[in-house]
């Protein structure tokens, strides 16, 4: 089983202060397991967010060639 994140371990791991991570967490953007009152997240589940977020921008034929 995967290891759970806190809401500090959270914070620190998207460089983020508690407070904005609790208000997006209330708010539901992002996902997160409330147990016993307390939030945990899974870091698998963060890295999916954090991808889906990522801005889908265009590369130029020059930038492609270049990688």
């Amino acid at each position: 089983m995967e290891k759970l994140m806190t809401l500090s371990q959270l914070a620190e791991y998207l460089q983020l202060g508690k407070s904005t991570v609790y208000k997006m967490v209330q708010k539901g953007e992002i996902p997160g397991i409330k147990i016993a009152n307390q939030w945990r997240f899974k870091k698998s589940e963060i890295d999916k967010w954090l991808q889906s977020r990522r801005r889908k921008g265009k590369v130029s034929d020059n930038q492609e060639a270049k990688e």
